[in-house]
C-alpha cells in the first residue's frame, strides 16, 4: 500500500520512517463538524493507523456549507454526523480502522473514549468540553491540538502535557461565564474552518512523528483578511490543570445543557440515564405527539417542539435557545 502515500513519503520530513509512524498511530477526533470533518480526512488520506471520530449530533441542510463528509444524502437518511463520517471514510481508504461513535462527550465518559490515543484533535464549537478534553489529555499525557472558527477567524495552539502551556493557560477563570461570539451571532465562512483544521492536522503529524518543528505559538488566522498573528503563551504558575487539579474531569464547573452553535437548539444531558428504550418511547409519547426513530435516534413533535432524543439519553431541543425550557420539556417527556 505505499504507493497510496507515494507522494506523502517523498516529501523528507515524512519519509519511509514517518509514514510507518502514523500507520502505527492512534488518533482521536472529538467533534465531526466543520473543523472535525477536514481533519478527519486529512488524517484518513495520509494513513494513520486508526481514527476514532466522535460526534453527538446529526446532520441538516446547513451543515452542508461547511462540513465536507456530509451530503444531501445523509440528511434524508437521517444520520448522525460520527456514522455519516465513518461510512464515507471507508470508502476512501479501507486499510486502516475507522470508528465513529455518536456520543456526547463529558465528564463521564471521557477518560475511557480516548485512553489509549496518541493525539487528540479537537473540533468542538464549545470551551467547556474543550476544558474537558484539556484535563483529559493532561491527565493521561496525551498531546491534543486546540483548534476554534468563527466568523472569518480561526485559531490553534498544539498543548503537549508537561512541556506546553494548556488552555487553563489562556483562559484565567473558567467558572466565570462570559458572552462570545458564536454560529448564531458571527457567522462563519468555511475558509475559516477549512484552513483552521488543516494546520491542525499538520501539527498533529508532526507531533505524531516526532517531528523537531512542533510549534508552541498560539496560532490566529483571519482569512477574509489574509492576516496570520503567532503569539507566545507562557505557562501560568497557578494554573489548576497544568497543577493537577482537573476541575471539569471532576464535573466542578460540569453543566447539563448545551446550546448548540449556529442551531437554535439545546442538548439536555442526564447522567443518571444510561439506557433508552425507542420502542418504550415512542410508546409513551405516540399519543402526545408525532413520535419515530431508527436505530439511531428517536424524533418527537409536540407543541410546536421538536427534541431529538439517542440512545445515551441525551435530547437535542429543537427552536429554542432557553436552556430552562429545554431543562423542562426533558423533564416532562423523557425523565427527571
Amino acid at each position: 500500500m505505499t504507493d497510496r502515500y507515494s507522494r506523502q513519503i517523498l516529501f523528507a520530513p515524512i519519509g519511509k520512517e514517518g509514514q510507518k509512524k502514523l500507520a502505527e498511530s492512534n488518533a482521536v477526533v472529538i467533534g465531526c463538524g466543520a473543523l472535525g470533518t477536514v481533519i478527519a480526512t486529512i488524517l484518513v488520506r495520509a494513513g494513520v493507523g486508526k481514527v476514532r471520530i466522535i460526534d453527538r449530533d446529526f446532520i441538516e441542510y446547513h451543515n452542508l456549507q461547511r462540513q465536507v463528509l456530509f451530503d444531501e444524502e445523509d440528511i434524508k437518511n437521517e444520520l448522525p454526523k460520527a456514522v455519516a463520517a465513518e461510512r464515507h471514510l471507508r470508502k476512501v481508504n479501507s486499510a486502516i480502522e475507522i470508528e465513529g461513535i455518536v456520543a456526547d462527550v463529558n465528564f463521564t465518559n471521557i477518560e475511557k473514549l480516548v485512553r489509549g490515543a496518541d493525539i487528540i484533535l479537537d473540533g468542538l464549537d464549545n470551551l467547556e468540553t474543550r476544558f474537558l478534553i484539556n484535563d483529559a489529555a493532561l491527565k493521561l499525557k496525551i498531546p491534543w491540538v486546540y483548534g476554534g472558527a468563527i466568523s472569518s477567524f480561526g485559531m490553534t495552539m498544539n498543548i503537549i502535557p508537561d512541556k506546553t502551556p494548556c488552555l487553563r493557560c489562556i483562559h484565567g477563570n473558567a467558572s466565570s461565564p462570559s458572552i462570545s461570539l458564536t454560529c448564531d451571532t458571527a457567522g462563519v465562512v468555511a475558509p475559516a474552518p477549512f484552513i483552521t483544521a488543516s494546520i491542525q492536522s499538520a501539527e498533529a503529524m508532526k507531533i505524531l512523528i516526532g517531528d523537531e518543528h512542533i510549534t508552541q505559538d498560539l496560532i490566529s488566522i483571519d482569512v477574509w483578511t489574509e492576516e496570520i498573528k503567532r503569539f507566545k503563551i507562557k505557562r501560568r504558575p497557578d494554573c489548576p490543570a497544568c497543577g493537577g487539579k482537573y476541575e471539569f474531569l471532576d464535573a466542578k464547573f460540569g453543566t447539563k445543557t448545551t446550546s448548540l452553535c449556529g442551531q437554535n437548539a439545546v442538548q439536555v444531558l442526564n447522567p443518571g440515564i444510561k439506557h433508552v428504550s425507542f420502542e418504550q418511547l415512542e410508546s409513551q409519547l405516540k399519543n402526545v405527539g408525532k413520535v419515530s426513530h431508527n436505530e439511531f435516534m428517536l424524533d418527537f413533535q409536540v407543541d410546536s417542539r421538536e427534541m431529538v432524543v439517542f440512545p445515551d439519553g441525551r435530547a437535542i431541543v429543537k427552536n429554542t435557545a432557553d436552556e430552562s425550557l429545554a431543562r423542562g420539556l426533558y423533564a416532562k417527556y423523557i425523565g427527571a
